[in-house]
């Protein structure tokens, strides 16, 4: 329990603080945005590319360890889309960003520091596989959906273009690409490029979290809490009992990435929900109230995973 509190806490308080900071009147509106184009443009794709370059190519594309990791996503994703349409009667683009809410974990943040104190430096990898295919894929789906959301733009070539256009423009897809070219050529990073970007995405966590925090400052965060508490459930109970299906009892993965896969799937949701959401002005307080939620009672559901199953 104490080992998940010591993880959980801090990310929760973070958010506290960003809100307790724009409460108090030390910083607004532009702040957040800021900070968010900041975590957008800069860190997360220095995060993402330095993991990726520095990982052995036979880790990066280990076909069952993404079978079950990012195949429970899919299926997930388009339950927790077709759900948001029919009974929230949501836009594609919001629907869009509910599914991601129902799916894509926080595991950047606090995936990596939990899975370092439950298994260990063997359960780093499969963590920082998991982040980055998950937001290359996730993202460049959400971001699609958007573009293409016919409330938004009008039909037609020119939407698709748009769409893929906004795919390839996007720092934190193209980061994850050329981090994968570099992992394949094999060149390596020289220590202190690499220091670099080490520096700059452990930046990328606090900014985004202390920016939902500014955000919140004045808002209702119980509005459509009906639809919010549905997403809550799709990542914290529906994701991680699709993974373990997946990873333990249909692909061949091995134990620890199988188990680290379950335990991404339980996080609660990341922070990229709320920057790609604000990046497009689209479902923004609900994304918050659902990372804000989740965050929350994760403290609970994710201690109850690792004590009654893999602490054992």
């Amino acid at each position: 329990m104490i080992p998940i509190l010591d993880v959980v806490l801090p990310v929760f308080a973070i958010i506290l603080a960003g809100y307790a900071a724009g409460r108090m009147g030390w910083l607004g509106e532009a702040s957040s945005d800021a900070l968010n184009r900041f975590v957008y443009y800069c860190a997360l794709p220095a995060l993402f590319f330095g993991s990726l370059a520095r990982i052995e190519p036979a880790r990066i594309f280990d076909p069952a360890f993404l079978a079950a990791y990012t195949g429970g996503q899919l299926a997930v994703f388009v339950a927790a889309f077709a759900s948001a349409r029919l009974l929230f009667k949501n836009s594609p683009a919001e629907a869009s960003l509910f599914a991601m809410g129902g799916i894509f974990a926080n595991s950047g943040y606090m995936g990596v520091p939990l899975a370092l104190v439950a298994f260990g430096a063997d359960g780093i990898p499969p963590t920082i596989v998991a982040t980055v295919f998950m937001s290359m894929i996730f993202i460049a789906l959400v971001t699609i959906l958007i573009e293409t959301d016919p409330r938004r733009r009008a039909g037609g070539a020119r939407v698709v273009r748009d769409a893929a256009r906004a795919v390839f423009q996007s720092p934190l897809v193209m980061s994850a690409l050329v981090g994968m070219l570099w992992s394949l050529a094999g060149v390596g990073l020289p220590k202190p490029v690499a220091t670099f970007f080490d520096l700059l995405g452990a930046a990328a966590g606090p900014c985004a979290l202390f920016a939902i925090g500014l955000f919140l400052v004045g808002k209702p965060i119980r509005q459509d809490l009906g639809e919010v508490g549905a997403m809550v459930a799709i990542k914290l109970a529906v994701h991680p009992l699709v993974t373990w299906a997946l990873a333990f009892h249909v692909f061949a993965v091995e134990t620890t990435w199988a188990t680290v896969a379950v335990v991404m799937a339980a996080l609660p949701a990341g922070a990229n929900c709320f920057v790609v959401a604000q990046r497009y002005g689209v479902y923004v307080q609900r994304a918050s109230s659902g990372i804000l939620l989740s965050t929350a009672l994760s403290v609970v559901t994710v201690s109850i995973l690792f004590s009654l199953w893999i602490a054992n």
